[in-house]
């Protein structure tokens, strides 16, 4: 098997393992599932949007809920291969640093988009929203793409701290900004129904984000991982 073929291989073992282990316990989507529906049931009754109202609001609540829930698997993605004692096994394998990146991000991407699946269709019966838009679904593929490369970098940076549950948010939330700005833009933008050409900024932003962590991910996994 030649070195690209191995490195692929690599990568669908982590990610194979992580979604095996969610399946097991169900812990951590479960967990994200929860604090989301949470979050969407505080907006409903505290703020009593009426139709008009909530639906030009509708980006931005999403993707802050989104964003919460978020980061609570983040960080048992990480934690739980420390608490286990699996992050040493991972570490010793000869394999790419970066496979192992690559594997995890795949696992908090997916669950985070199992999460956007629930939320979509219970956010639009709480608010009289209809949110099954092709261009907003598009942007929160990209957007949570890039959200579990930032996420997934900061919580290794985070690991070795006794206080890692504290200090990723602290970590995280200044660093994508820039992503949450293009995502509630875009995602607005779409309900609303401007065209491709008309948010191109946005989505150029959101874009040259994901490809800049992915590329910071790729570099400086391995060395986070040394320390």
């Amino acid at each position: 098997m030649n070195n690209r073929g191995m490195y692929f291989t690599s990568l669908g073992a982590v990610l194979g393992k992580d979604l095996a282990a969610e399946w097991r316990s169900r812990e951590l989507i479960s967990g994200m599932l929860v604090f989301a529906i949470l979050i969407l049931f505080i907006f409903n009754f505290a703020l009593e949007l009426d139709p008009h109202t909530s639906a030009g609001l509708s980006s931005g609540i999403l993707w802050v809920t989104l964003i919460f829930s978020g980061t609570t698997g983040l960080n048992r993605s990480m934690i739980s291969e420390k608490d286990r004692g699996s992050l040493d096994g991972l570490l010793l394998a000869p394999v790419d640093r970066s496979a192992i990146f690559f594997g995890k991000v795949l696992a908090n991407w997916i669950f985070m988009i199992l999460t956007a699946a629930v939320l979509l269709p219970l956010y639009g019966l709480l608010f009289s929203v209809n949110l099954l838009n092709f261009g907003l679904i598009s942007i929160i593929v990209i957007g949570t793409a890039g959200y579990a490369l930032t996420g997934t970098l900061l919580a290794a940076l985070a690991l070795p701290s006794r206080t890692h549950d504290l200090l990723l948010p602290v970590l995280l939330f200044p660093v994508i900004v820039p992503l949450l700005l293009a995502c509630v833009k875009a995602s607005s933008g779409f309900l609303q129904g401007y065209s491709c050409a008309e948010l191109q900024p946005w989505l150029a932003l959101l874009i040259a984000y994901d490809i800049i962590f992915l590329v910071l991910g790729w570099f400086f996994f391995e060395p986070l991982m040394e320390e």
